[in-house]
Parts: C-alpha cells; structure tokens; sequence
C-alpha cells in the first residue's frame, strides 16, 4: 500500500514537471511568434521616431491693419508675405497664407468676423500656424476719448478700466480660435507707440501702451501654445535705439511739454512726405512701412523658430 502511494507521488510530480515545460514551450513559442511579427512589420530595430519638416505649410494671419499690410508701400501684406517667405527660405517648404486682417477691428470686431464667416473657421481649423495682431485699436478708441482733454492720472484709471474689459475680449477670442484649432501655436503681436519720435515726453502714452501689451501678453500666457512676440520698443523707437539717442530726441521735442493734442496729431498725420521714424509709413504716420514691416517679421519669426513644433511631423524610422 506504502509502494503505491509512493509511486503516486512520483507520478504527480513527473506529470507536474511536463506540464510547467509544456507551458514554458507555448510561452516561448508566443514570443517567438509576436517578435517574427515584429521583425516583418520593422525589420530593422531598434525604433525611434525623427521629426521630418512638412511639405506644405498653411499660415492663417488674423487681425486688424498691421496684419492687413497697412502701410506697406510692397503691397504684399505686410509681415504676412514677408514671413512666408522667411518659411519657405528657412526649411525649404511650401507656405500658403490666408490673410484676414482688417484695419480699424477692434477684438471684439475680430471674433465677430470669426464667428460670422465659415472661411474663416474652416481656415483655422486646417492651419499649421495661426498669428494674430490685435489690441491697437482697442486702446485708441480709449485714448481718443480721454487724452486730450483729461490729466494723466485721469487718463491712466481710463486706461486701467478699458483694459478689464479689452481682456475679457481677448479671452473669448483666444478662446473661439482655440476650441476651432487646438495644435496650431498662436503668436501674437503687441502694439507700439506710432508718434513716440514726436512726443518723445509723452509719457503716459507709452505707459498706456505698455498697460495694454501687458494686459495681452498674460492673457496670451494663459491660453495653451500661445507665444507673445514684443514690437513696441523696436518701433516705437525706430532708429532711436540708445538711451543717449532718446536722451536728444527728447530734448529736441521740450518746448512741446509733456501733454499734445488731437491738433498736433492730425498735423503729423497730414505730413506724407517722411517720418521721424524711419520704421512709420510717412502715408498715414502710424503704420509701419515695409522695413518696419520687416524688423516686425524678424521678431516675430525668432519667437516661431524657437517654437517650431508646427514646422514638421512625426516619421517613424529605424535605427541601425
């Protein structure tokens, strides 16, 4: 009785063992079938992706009068043309461009266009990039109630108040641009000081206008890639650009003091022949010309270069 239960034992094990080989043999048997799988789908291993530059790339430009072209003597666009072709010339693809700046808009006119126009919607739906010109007039309908007849305290807390609203805008702008397009980056541009080179002791124009790129510049940091490219500066001082520069040039304009007039201004718009500012069309006195055109897209190309995911697509490759 002892034997038999003895040799029942052995045999349990015996049948224990071959079943832990039979499974170790399917195991085997199954890896070596989903790596022959592999090996035909990638017969080359190990695996990485590269980024490959697109062969087509599709710009949408948004905005008011800078993004039109105003000013630009090229008739081209303004930085719109310039920056296609600063793509094409940098990574060697084709760009297309749809233009849809308007001179005067104000956000809240921009989204309207936006929301009331498919071509629009379907544009930026398909677009690899998306940049945007906006605020300016925003702010000058603003300055033109108050500047010249109100003091600088009262001029700020105008300005202070305007920009809650002008906010708000941008948000539901930014915000409708993004639910119709959620990969393209969005670079947008601030506004500059056009007449700083006449009223260099105006301060709170300036003040107001750095309120204002300010305003845009952290409602443009809370929106999801999003970039803020800063003009003022390189516009609104033109040439001007040492302290020392800026130093004489607001010297030469003290005997205008610190406040002007929509007098003064008209009078600088009538003037079409040149501009104090080398970068200002001397057509209207307030927009760019082509070179302004120019340094504009410059900066605006440095900050899409260092944020150039929109520039190419995932490749799957080998790695030998």
């Amino acid at each position: 009785m002892t034997q038999l239960c003895l040799s029942g034992v052995k045999f349990l094990k015996k049948l224990r063992n071959l079943a832990l080989i039979i499974i170790l043999v399917l195991l085997a048997l199954s890896a070596g079938y989903w790596y022959h799988l592999d090996q035909q789908s990638n017969p080359s291993t190990p695996v990485r992706h590269e980024r490959v530059v697109k062969k087509h790339i599709k710009l949408v430009a948004i905005g008011d009068s800078l993004t039109y072209g105003q000013g630009d003597e090229d008739k081209n666009g303004g930085y719109v043309g310039i920056i296609k072709n600063k793509i094409e010339k940098k990574y060697h693809t084709r760009v297309t461009t749809a233009n849809y700046g308007v001179s005067g808009d104000r956000s809240d006119q921009i989204l309207a266009r936006f929301n009331n126009q498919k071509k629009i919607r379907e544009d930026i739906k398909h677009a690899d990039v998306i940049t945007m010109t906006v605020g300016g007039n925003d702010l000058m309908q603003t300055l033109e109630k108050e500047v010249t007849d109100s003091k600088e305290d009262e001029i700020t807390a105008a300005v202070n108040k305007a920009g809650q609203t002008y906010q708000q805008k941008l948000v539901r702008l930014l915000t409708a641009i993004r639910r119709e397009n959620r990969h393209a980056p969005i670079f947008v541009v601030s506004i500059y000081n056009p007449v700083y080179a006449y009223f260099a002791n105006v301060t709170v124009i300036s003040r107001s206008i750095a309120q204002w790129n300010k305003i845009t510049e952290e409602t443009v940091g809370q929106t999801d890639n999003a970039y803020f490219v800063d003009i003022n500066h390189l516009l609104s001082y033109g040439q001007y650009k040492t302290s020392k520069q800026r130093q004489a040039l607001a010297a030469q304009d003290k005997q205008k003091g610190s406040l002007f007039n929509q007098k003064q201004v008209i009078n600088i718009q009538k003037h079409g022949t040149k501009n104090l500012n080398k970068y200002i069309s001397p057509e209207d006195n307030f927009h760019p010309n082509h070179e302004g055109y120019e340094q504009m897209a410059k900066k605006l190309f440095a900050s899409m270069k260092k944020h150039d995911a929109w520039v190419y697509r995932t490749k799957r490759s080998s790695q030998h």
